[in-house]
């Protein structure tokens, strides 16, 4: 007996890194996980490698028209969500000068107004006591250099956690974030011009527990945070950097 078993899940941005680590997790524990992309091969090979229990739906969250066909889908199938990880995201390295309109336009695009209507619309479908994540980031805790943008659409998402748990707190669905530190992923790895080898030296002494983090242990967290086992936890932000933004 997994401790997700028969629930429902619907994970943004599901078809790469920590994404796709959350819903093999969510299925691993007894889940049944719809999954969002924007492109498509990625989308499939993603759910092949998950393997069962999933459905994959192409979809930009940035677009309300693929959100309702999202849900759609999710009401036909299956009548209900009891987890939500809106975790669909960009980001762009761009130092203060060199910042566009178009840059500031798609990162709150995708990473807020993605975020609020992926919730937004899954309301109908949200049962009493479900639960909500948020992927936020510890940079939204910090002030690194050349992404300040970002950094500001992942600080709305700490805001919204707390806003979205009284706003829902009648009807007992738990919001909280999940805030990744340095992990590796293929987003990474691509913003940062790096391997995995070159994140690692990179970062490692930066870190308290020194080293670079997995995919597989966000989505640890994120298990927790959408399993029974953190029925107490609401409007909370849990940190997964390794100590990177606590000390």
């Amino acid at each position: 007996m997994g401790k997700l078993d028969g629930k429902v899940a619907v994970v943004t941005g599901g078809s790469l890194g920590i994404g796709l680590a959350a819903a093999k997790r969510l299925v691993f524990d007894g889940a049944y996980v719809f999954i969002t992309g924007r492109r498509k091969s990625e989308l499939d090979a993603a759910a092949a490698q998950i393997g069962r229990n999933v459905t994959a739906v192409q979809s930009d969250v940035s677009k309300l028209a693929d959100l309702d066909r999202l849900f759609a889908v999710v009401r036909e199938q299956k009548g209900r969500i009891d987890i939500l990880f809106a975790n669909a995201a960009v980001a762009v390295a761009a130092r203060l000068g060199e910042i566009t309109e178009e840059e500031f336009d798609r990162h709150f695009d995708i990473n807020v107004k993605g975020a609020l209507f992926t919730v937004q619309k899954a309301l109908p479908l949200l049962g009493e006591g479900a639960s909500v994540i948020l992927t936020s980031s510890y940079v939204g805790s910090k002030g690194l250099p050349s992404v300040s943008v970002y950094s500001a659409t992942k600080a709305v998402l700490r805001s919204f956690a707390r806003t979205f748990t009284t706003d829902l707190k009648g009807r007992k669905i738990r919001v909280n974030v999940v805030s990744p530190g340095v992990i590796d992923t293929p987003g990474l790895r691509e913003l940062r011009g790096l391997d995995a080898a070159g994140l690692e030296a990179r970062f490692r002494d930066l870190v308290p527990l020194g080293r670079v983090g997995s995919a597989e242990e966000v989505a640890d967290a994120v298990a927790f945070l959408a399993s029974d086992d953190s029925r107490y936890v609401a409007g909370s932000e849990l940190f997964v950097d390794g100590g990177l933004a606590q000390v």
